[in-house]
């Protein structure tokens, strides 16, 4: 079944970033895969993937991070909680895996794509010369995008979702030992159904015109 345009601008108009979460409901169990997939099916550059997402299911751990994230309720009360983790460094064995992975999964020569490692190799080696200028802020932009398709997918299964910056990405490194496996905290996204005395839910959304931010040429 296909969505249409109407259905895909009434969901997004009726998502918002859920500040209050009902503790009482979950998300069903095909749903939440849906939702997970779609953070393995976003969009990244080169197709590298510098990220892991950590679904933190144990109620004690989220209850620690909850006293790392400004003591928020959208972390315990919310029916999921996903953790969007940059790679600290994109080395040469990562190309060379992701390599392997594609021709694993389309069945062609390694040597077809000797020009693309090539490329990639290269601009790895030089982190000052892709996109923002340094390794952090390349892999930073790729989990973000990672973000926006997963929001956009919680919006059309009717789920709602807060994106969280606010925490310690120390703290959660070391709670879920990120950096021992090259990884770090960069956003939270917390998964559920909003309480019906949320008062942000009923709220007019506001955005600018669309004439001030888009333009065409």
């Amino acid at each position: 079944m296909t969505t249409g345009p109407a259905e895909v601008l009434a969901a997004l108009k009726w998502r918002y970033a859920t500040k209050k979460f009902d503790a009482t409901r979950k998300i069903p169990a095909d749903v939440w895969s849906s939702l997970e997939q779609s953070l393995v099916l976003s969009p990244s550059s080169y197709g590298l993937q510098p990220w892991k997402f950590v679904v933190v299911e144990t109620p004690a751990v989220r209850a620690e991070l909850r006293k790392a994230s400004w003591n928020q309720s959208q972390i315990t009360d919310a029916s999921h909680m996903v953790v969007l983790c940059r790679k600290l460094e994109v080395t040469p064995a990562d190309v060379e895996s992701y390599v392997d992975r594609i021709v694993e999964v389309r069945g062609v020569p390694r040597a077809v794509l000797d020009d693309y490692r090539k490329m990639m190799l290269g601009s790895i080696a030089n982190p000052a010369a892709v996109p923002g200028g340094s390794m952090e802020i390349w892999t930073r932009s790729q989990v973000y995008i990672a973000l926006g398709v997963f929001l956009a997918a919680c919006a059309v299964a009717h789920v709602d979702a807060c994106p969280m910056e606010g925490f310690d990405p120390a703290a959660y490194d070391a709670k879920l030992g990120l950096r021992e496996q090259g990884y770090t905290a960069c956003v939270v996204a917390t998964v559920g159904y909003r309480a019906a005395d949320d008062a942000f839910a009923g709220m007019a959304k506001v955005r600018a015109e669309v004439a001030k931010v888009i333009s065409r040429v």
